[in-house]
Order: structure tokens, then C-alpha cells, then sequence
């Protein structure tokens, strides 16, 4: 009886469910790692509550295997021969309490989500239509914003210039439709309580118990259901890797996209088929406050840069195929000549190894010979066992390395979340995946009024460049330009790169079809279990 008990509470956790009535259910149980700080599609910005959101709404494109756009809740689009106006067709589709998807909840959308009222951190990624920027900086009123809904059925955009990657935009979180009258009826309490909300996704959410689990079950109402195979996906939220591996390997959930450092050797020397190393087109990085001592000393910035060993960290501490950053962009991105675009980056000074005696020669130059009357300086970090054991081993390199000693605190992911936006830090523990195939994705995310600009660093030339970007139509010239930009900020020191992501993740084998995305985003639409 014992063993049948046993056996029965595996199954349970590999992919399917028994309800009280006796009737079986695909769930797949996913491990996220972190309660969501919101699952508001505007207001939202972290990568995981992202995957979330991708698989309970769907935008007027969605991705395919390729992370390219494909057609989603818009079923046509029409492009203008300038490339400045788009005009999508809607599909009929459903929100999941069966009222009709419209192109009003994509305008009111896309305009609650650049009004400065909102303070959406992504506001900037809606900046490509025409007067979005103007709006969100209180210079334009918010019927100048170029989005309208023409009809029903019938969305109309104009944009600031052409922009080869709009199209995958849309299938972005902050461009994800919501309903107005959702919205306004409960502006604060609506993302909290999912089962009041409709979705218009292949899932819609059912249960948000912080800190806890997130419960979503097929939306039957989608237009595509029967591409859904699962019955639902239950998210857990174990902070720590070790104690999720362990919940992995007891069967207590199906899968995580966060793997304990320790297990990792091990699990690639037997070549474990439950495990995965998918590629990640991301940067891990720590965020520096201009404007606060003594960070806001360029010197003291490009010092503890140089004091760090990147290559002991990606081969002792995080050991999972992790590559030494020295550059901000990372490595994935294909610039107009065929080459990687860290490939025609400039030389910033950063080694594999930790570049010690120039080191040293910066913080002296700064007024601290030897770190001499260095200020008490914090590194803030989200609870997590890897960001941890980067934070002490960073903490030991600038011990040895320049003689100061810095404080380190964790912080719940929510509280850290709101620590960095507020600027309310010296130096912070960092992370960008990137949003769409382009470097701009890794560079406008720094200019004076995005919420995502941690490190409080204003420069109106900065500004400038990035906006002369999105408007220069010669490849060639753009990428030049997107280099003059990630300059400005490595030469500046606004950020430490530290090392390219990778993605390793655990997924029992009979669960199939789940796309990792190397944007970072997780996929269950196309999932099934195999028996």
C-alpha cells in the first residue's frame, strides 16, 4: 500500500492531475522561482512574470519557433510603402468571460500604458508611435498618440520611422490588450484578482496565491484551443534553486527555470535528459548609482569594473556555460553585416581576468590609494542562493583586490524590484534579457525617462542618439550609431557586465513542446505530456 502511495504521488507530479471526481488533468507544474511583483501587461518588467503573461494573452502578433512574428489576434496586417503605418485586422476572438477582442483594448492599452499617470517602466518601448514619447513626457495630449481604432475589427498605427522588429513588438507584454472597463473599475485591485479577469490567451489565470503558486487552465474560449493540449500549468515560486532541484527530483513539480549551480556539474557529466542548457540572449550586470557616493565617480565605477575575475565566476561560481561579459550587448544579436554585433564592438578595458594594477591606479586617481577612507557601500541583491554566492565572491575580489570593504543585503524580489526603480542604492545586482532581436533593445532602456534606467543616469546626447536611431533608415549607419551608444555607456561605467546568460532549465522528459525562448519567455501553448 505504502509503495502504491508513493507511486501515485509521483505520477501525480509529472504532468497530470486526478480532481476529486476522479478525472485526470494535463498540469504541468513550473517552477518560476519568484512571486511577480504584477502581472499588470503594462506595468510589469520582469522576465519570468513575462512567460507568464505571454501564455494568458495574446497581442496582434504572437512568436514562432523563431521568434519571429506570426499572426496572432490580428489575422492581416498592411504595411504603408514609407513603412510608417500599420493597419491590422483583427481576428474574431474572445475574451475568456466571451465578450469580443477589439481594437479598442489594444488603443486604450497602448495609451494606459504610455500615460505618465500609469508610470509604466516600459512606457519608452511604446515611444516608436508617433507623439508615444511626447505623451509620456506630458508635452503631448492623448488623442495626439498615433494608435486609433478605426472600427471593431480595425487597428490603425503611425510611427515616428521605419522599424524592421514592430511587428514583433506587438507580441510584447506591454502591448498585450486589456479591457477598460476591468481596468477602471477596480484600477488597483484588477491584476490581483485573476479570477475577475478575462484573458484573450490560450490560458487564462485562475488563482494568484502570493508567493505560492499561479493557477492557469486552457481558455476555451481562444480562437486556436484546440492547439492547446495541456489542461493548465501550475507556477511555483521557490526562491531558492537547491530546494527546487530537490522538489524536481521528488516529483513535486514537473520542471524549473532555475537550476542550483551545484547540481549543474553533475547533471551535465551523466548528460541528464531532464536537463537543458538553452541559450539566452541576456546580460548579468550590476547596476551603479551616478548619484550617489561613490559611485557617482566614473573612477571609482571603471575600478571596480576592472577588480573583477569574470572568468573565475563563469567557471567556479556559476558553472553553466556562462561567457565573461566584456560588453554590455551581448552575444546573439546580428548586426547588418552578417557578424555578431559584440564583434564590432570597441575595446572597453575589461578582461576575462581582473585587470588589478589598473584597478588600483583608478581608485587612487579617485582619492582612495590602497582604499583608503572608501564609504560604506551596499550591494543589494534579490534573494537567491547564485545571486548570493556572485555578490560574496564580488565582495572577495574587491576586498583583495582594491582593500575596501562593501556591505552586502538581500531583498524579497518585489521590495528589490521597487529598491532599483527608486535609484534607492549604491550598487545593485542587474540582469537584461533581451525584448526583440535588435541591440536597441539592450541601449534605449537608458535614456533619461525610462523606468528601467536603474543606474539614474540622464544624458540628453544619449537621448538624442537613441532617438536619431529609431529614425535612421541605412542599416549600416544605424549599427554604427548602436555602437556609438553602448560607448557612451562603457565608457561612462554605468554598468558592470559580468557574464552572458545562459538558460539552463529542468523539464521531466514526457512533457513535450514547451518552447524556452532565448528572449526568456516559457511557452506551454504547444505543450503536451507524453504517455
Amino acid at each position: 500500500m505504502m509503495i502504491l502511495v508513493l507511486a501515485l504521488g509521483t505520477l501525480a507530479g509529472c504532468g497530470t492531475e486526478t480532481s476529486q471526481s476522479g478525472e485526470t488533468k494535463k498540469i504541468v507544474k513550473y517552477n518560476i522561482g519568484a512571486d511577480p511583483k504584477t502581472l499588470d501587461p503594462a506595468l510589469n518588467a520582469g522576465v519570468q512574470s513575462s512567460g507568464v503573461l505571454a501564455n494568458c494573452y495574446e497581442g496582434l502578433m504572437r512568436l514562432d519557433e523563431n521568434d519571429k512574428a506570426i499572426p496572432g489576434m490580428a489575422e492581416k496586417v498592411e504595411i504603408s510603402d514609407d513603412q510608417l503605418t500599420y493597419t491590422f485586422h483583427l481576428r474574431d476572438a474572445n475574451w475568456s468571460d466571451g465578450q469580443k477582442v477589439t481594437a479598442q483594448d489594444f488603443e486604450y492599452a497602448w495609451k494606459r500604458a504610455l500615460d505618465p499617470k500609469t508610470a509604466a517602466e516600459y512606457a519608452y518601448q511604446l515611444y516608436y508611435i508617433k507623439n508615444g514619447n511626447e505623451f509620456n513626457a506630458n508635452k503631448a495630449k492623448i488623442d495626439d498618440v498615433a494608435v486609433k481604432a478605426v472600427d471593431e475589427k480595425t487597428l490603425e498605427v503611425t510611427l515616428i520611422a521605419p522599424t524592421p522588429y514592430f511587428l514583433e513588438l506587438t507580441a510584447f507584454p506591454t502591448y498585450f490588450p486589456v479591457r477598460k472597463d476591468i481596468v477602471e473599475k477596480n484600477p488597483e485591485a484588477w491584476p490581483i484578482t485573476p479570477e475577475n479577469v478575462p484573458f484573450n490567451g490560450p490560458f487564462k489565470m485562475t488563482k494568484w496565491q502570493r508567493g505560492d503558486v499561479i493557477e492557469i487552465v486552457k481558455n476555451d474560449t481562444y480562437y486556436d484551443k484546440d492547439r492547446v493540449k495541456l489542461d493548465g500549468v501550475e507556477y511555483t515560486m521557490i526562491t531558492e534553486d537547491t530546494t527546487a532541484f530537490q522538489a524536481f527530483q521528488s516529483g513535486e513539480i514537473d520542471g524549473s527555470d532555475g537550476v542550483s549551480e551545484a547540481q549543474i556539474p553533475q547533471l551535465r557529466e551523466k548528460n541528464d535528459p531532464t536537463f537543458t542548457i538553452h541559450p539566452n540572449i541576456a546580460v548579468y550586470y550590476y547596476s551603479l548609482n551616478v548619484t550617489k557616493e561613490p559611485t557617482n565617480d566614473p573612477k571609482v565605477r571603471k575600478a571596480l569594473s576592472l577588480a573583477i575575475d569574470r572568468n573565475l565566476i563563469t567557471t567556479v561560481v556559476v558553472k553553466a556555460g556562462q561567457k565573461p561579459a566584456k560588453t554590455y550587448v551581448p552575444e546573439g544579436i546580428t548586426g547588418p553585416d552578417g557578424k555578431d554585433f559584440t564583434q564590432n564592438a570597441k575595446d572597453y578595458g575589461i578582461k576575462e581576468k581582473a585587470n588589478v594594477e589598473e584597478a588600483k591606479k583608478l581608485l587612487a586617481e579617485a582619492g582612495y590609494p590602497n582604499g583608503e577612507g572608501f564609504p560604506e557601500t551596499t550591494v543589494y541583491y534579490n534573494t537567491n542562493e547564485n545571486h548570493k554566492a556572485i555578490a560574496e565572491a564580488v565582495q572577495e575580489m574587491w576586498k583583495k583586490n582594491l582593500n575596501i570593504n562593501v556591505k552586502l543585503q538581500n531583498q524579497e524580489w518585489k521590495v528589490f524590484q521597487e529598491t532599483r526603480t527608486q535609484g534607492n542604492f549604491q550598487i545593485a545586482r542587474d540582469g537584461w534579457t533581451g525584448d526583440y532581436l535588435d541591440a536597441m533593445t539592450f541601449l534605449d532602456m537608458f535614456i533619461s525617462t525610462s523606468g528601467n534606467n536603474h543606474s539614474q543616469w540622464k544624458n540628453p546626447e544619449f537621448d538624442k542618439l537613441i532617438t536619431d536611431i529609431k529614425k535612421t533608415e541605412d542599416l549600416e549607419k544605424r549599427d554604427k550609431m548602436l555602437h556609438q551608444a553602448e560607448d557612451m555607456l562603457m565608457d561612462e561605467s554605468i554598468v558592470i557586465p559580468i557574464y552572458y546568460y545562459t538558460n539552463p532549465e529542468l523539464l521531466k522528459e514526457n512533457i513535450k513542446g514547451v518552447k524556452v525562448s532565448p528572449l526568456g519567455q516559457v511557452f506551454f501553448d504547444n505543450a503536451y505530456i507524453e504517455e
